[in-house]
């Protein structure tokens, strides 16, 4: 059975197996940033680890793709607007299948298709050339349209960050999406409560949050992001949903399942090396034997 295969094979699968099976994709992954990272010395390891859990839901359960043929016309559309989270979307997009793990270790370097921000010209999977904050989800708004005007049944998925959605593109993209009733698009919000600062300070005026989307004629979701199984059941409510596009504003932990980043402002982007870099190891590692999964760092 191929890679494409065991995807179709497992998409929309609920219960505790496979909540179990997503979290140990979960604990892998992050095993995979942070070696890339170890390897290559910089990289954005806060806003990548808090998106774990919302990349492996929507890669292994919730979405059609293809890693055998990325661009294969009924592949769902994902749209990684917070680029600089690139080496998270590397990370999941390699253990799908879509490339070879060893090319991790080329992130950022000369020549690479992994570059520091998606390049859809570059590296299969990627859709939309991110980096420039507030656009993707205009992008993902034109791939729903595209689906209803060519009778395809694709759906479109756009991750953006809690601050950029401080910047009005994005709001005229959901005015647009509501206008048009695009139930095939799905958006969700990595709310870690950070940015340059902390997002309420730099912005008091985000809150309410899910009543302005509620406003922008959406159906919001408030979950706690990095609970699998809350994840699966929200985007099982916004498959759902008919006539309105679904938000799920996902409250997140940025630098998630290490702790010294947890909730740091200052791990946004940094060198992971000596003891930070054996800690994470350490930490991440033990969840794995927790899992049956023996690892040398």
């Amino acid at each position: 059975m191929t890679k494409t295969e065991r995807s179709e094979a497992t998409r929309h699968v609920r219960g505790e197996d496979e909540v179990r099976r997503l979290a140990y994709l979960s604990e892998r992954t992050r095993y995979d940033i942070i070696d890339t990272l170890g390897v290559i010395g910089s990289g954005h390891p806060g806003p990548s680890l808090s998106i774990v859990e919302i990349l492996v839901a929507l890669y292994f359960n919730e979405m059609a793709v293809y890693p055998d043929a990325p661009k294969h016309t009924e592949r769902d559309r994902f749209i990684l607007s917070k680029g600089h989270g690139a080496l998270g979307l590397y990370a999941v997009l390699s253990l799908a299948g879509f490339f070879a793990r060893d090319e991790l270790f080329t992130f950022e370097c000369l020549g690479s298709r992994l570059q520091g921000h998606p390049d859809a010209r570059l590296t299969p999977g990627v859709e939309v050339s991110t980096g420039s904050l507030g656009q993707g989800l205009s992008f993902a708004v034109g791939t729903a349209i595209a689906a209803r005007l060519g009778s395809k049944a694709f759906r479109s998925y756009c991750l953006l960050g809690d601050g950029e959605t401080q910047e009005g593109n994005v709001w005229e993209a959901a005015m647009t999406a509501s206008k048009y009733r695009l139930d095939n698009l799905l958006a969700i919000v990595d709310w870690n409560g950070l940015q340059g600062g902390v997002t309420l300070e730099v912005m008091p005026s985000m809150e309410p949050y899910l009543a302005k989307w509620e406003a922008f004629g959406w159906h919001a979701l408030d979950v706690p992001g990095h609970d699998l199984a809350a994840l699966l059941a929200a985007m099982d409510t916004a498959r759902a949903t008919s006539g309105k596009p679904t938000v799920i504003v996902a409250r997140t932990v940025k630098g998630h399942g290490v702790s010294y980043m947890e909730n740091q402002v200052g791990w946004h982007s940094g060198t992971v090396e000596g003891e930070n870099l054996a800690t994470a190891f350490r930490e991440i590692g033990a969840r794995l034997q927790a899992f049956g999964e023996e690892v040398t760092a």
